[in-house]
């Protein structure tokens, strides 16, 4: 079995009560919302793959305000011809203030929608397990930066 590692960096932006979301396409179709954000390239420092990454799935400019904490998965998924890999992604989460640009989807990429969501609402959406744990990190800010996986 494969193994893979993936360190990505996310954005929790929060602001008038309401929380910016991507909406990601997976492989097969589904759509669900996430934060937005995405793997580092090699050599790229956290604070610049947050700021490039939601530039990308957002269109607008983020300033990273706080390291809120890490989050790790480990997962076996599916690959080509019958294998399979042990995924492990490392999280890393910001805060983030948004400070200019303009609200417009992504092209090409892994997203194809972003939008706030009043953060009432948020438990309603169709989403991925990362936008609570991020808004755990923004409501708790552990001291150790660590998130509790939600039971969803």
């Amino acid at each position: 079995m494969n193994k893979e590692l993936r360190v990505a960096a996310y954005a929790i932006c929060v602001r008038d009560e309401q929380v910016l979301l991507a909406r990601w396409v997976a492989r097969d179709g589904a759509k669900r919302w996430t934060l937005p954000g995405g793997g580092m390239d090699h050599g790229e420092d956290p604070l610049d793959t947050v700021v490039r990454e939601v530039d990308e799935e957002t269109g607008y400019r983020c300033e990273p305000v706080r390291l809120l904490g890490l989050d790790s998965i480990n997962r076996v998924y599916p690959r080509k011809l019958g294998m399979f890999a042990d995924f492990h992604g490392l999280r890393i989460v910001y805060e983030g203030r948004i400070t200019g640009g303009e609200l417009r989807p992504e092209t090409n990429g892994s997203t194809d929608l972003a939008a706030w969501h009043p953060l009432h609402a948020v438990d309603a959406l169709n989403r991925v397990e990362l936008v609570d744990v991020g808004l755990g990190l923004w409501r708790e800010r552990p001291p150790l930066g660590r998130a509790d996986h939600p039971v969803r």
